[in-house]
């Protein structure tokens, strides 16, 4: 628990590389055009928070509490959210850049990625059961021992899956993408 708490502020323009970001508990705030790049945000709590325009590339996230929280056009890289505190971790993302970042062993079930990048994500052994993947590139993600039941990958492009090494049950995916699921059988689909 933070001995700081703060409530419904909206934070606009600005640059925490260069202004301290106080560890807090921020409920119900908006962050909007600020870069906390490379900012170690760990120990925080955001609730009900929202992030607009943001740049939260190579920050440090351990123990911190993601409840309710919204990505809009973020660009988010590098970032190891499977440090994050998982109690009631539940966060959406909507035309943001994750390059890189890493979702390793953690649960994210129920989770919407909207128009994202997700090149070269690690959802090594990720729980992402029920997911909504709406119009995102998975170029080069990583899905080993995953949980994909009833995940929603229709319109999305650019993964590849092996549906022997991950859970699948009830997936959806087009068809237009199916060979991302046969790649490891060296398959020519015309």
């Amino acid at each position: 628990m933070t001995d700081l708490y703060i409530d419904n502020k909206t934070f606009e323009g600005i640059d925490f590389t260069t202004e301290k970001f106080k560890r807090a508990e921020y409920d119900n705030c908006s962050f909007i055009n600020c870069d906390f790049s490379k900012q170690d945000l760990s120990n925080n709590e955001f609730i009900e928070c929202n992030f607009n325009d943001c740049n939260l590339s190579l920050v440090k996230l351990k123990n911190t509490s993601l409840q309710d929280v919204s990505f809009k056009k973020c660009k988010i890289v590098g970032v190891l959210f499977f440090e994050c505190n998982p109690f009631l971790f539940d966060a959406n993302f909507k035309d943001c850049n994750l390059n890189l970042s890493s979702f390793y062993k953690f649960r994210i079930n129920n989770t919407n990625f909207s128009n994202c990048d997700l090149h070269e994500v690690d959802f090594t052994e990720t729980n992402l059961a029920n997911s909504i993947f709406t119009l995102c590139d998975f170029k080069k993600a990583i899905f080993d021992a995953s949980n994909l039941e009833k995940t929603d990958f229709r319109t999305s492009k650019n993964y590849t899956i092996d549906p022997e090494k991950n859970t699948i049950k009830n997936a959806k995916f087009s068809l237009t993408e199916i060979a991302g699921l046969l790649e490891k059988y060296k398959l020519i689909i015309e």
